[in-house]
């Protein structure tokens, strides 16, 4: 039923809506209000790798087709942070090596985040602590909005994730910052 969606210009179609879904759930501006995350260049990695690291997890534990959309939204992640860099002025030459840096942090915040979530809500505070926050600060809220993120998606079946919303369960601001 669903390998025929994911073919050519639908598949276009579909892991750019996700993928926009997760940059404006990143960019939720209660992220960098309630939650501290700094707004800057960093602060917003950090928010795109968390949610776009949730999804992806979520996509590879579905039966086929989830972990090739996983893969498909992936690589669409990462044209947009090549895309970002450029337009931040790094020269042609030096994109190779940015964009090294960035997915070996990116897929290590994945790791650290998966193994969190498996181990419980005290690992996941220390890693989003670590991650997010430089050490600076407790992470307890941010960590109580990723277990709802991810409690969300779990209960999510491939067809309610490829029609979307996929965060229908996300915290609003009153929610999160009481």
């Amino acid at each position: 039923m669903f390998f025929g969606l994911f073919r050519g210009a639908a598949n276009r179609r579909l892991i750019d809506r996700m993928h926009d879904e997760i940059v404006a759930a990143a960019r939720d501006p209660v992220l960098f209000r309630a939650y501290g995350i700094d707004d800057d260049v960093d602060g917003r990695f950090e928010s795109v790798a968390l949610h776009a690291a949730l999804v992806l997890r979520r996509f590879s534990l579905l039966p086929a087709p989830g972990p090739e959309i996983a893969r498909d939204l992936a690589d669409a992640l990462f044209r947009y942070f090549d895309v970002a860099l450029r337009e931040m002025g790094v020269a042609d030459l030096g994109v190779p090596k940015r964009m090294k840096t960035i997915a070996e942090a990116f897929f290590g915040r994945a790791d650290a985040y998966d193994r969190a979530l498996r181990d419980g809500h005290t690992a996941l505070c220390a890693a989003l602590a670590r991650n997010v926050y430089a050490g600076r600060c407790d992470a307890d809220l941010l960590a109580r909005y990723v277990e709802t993120l991810d409690h969300g998606l779990a209960g999510a079946t491939l067809a309610e994730l490829v029609e979307g919303p996929i965060f229908a369960g996300r915290p609003k601001e009153s929610h999160d910052a009481s």
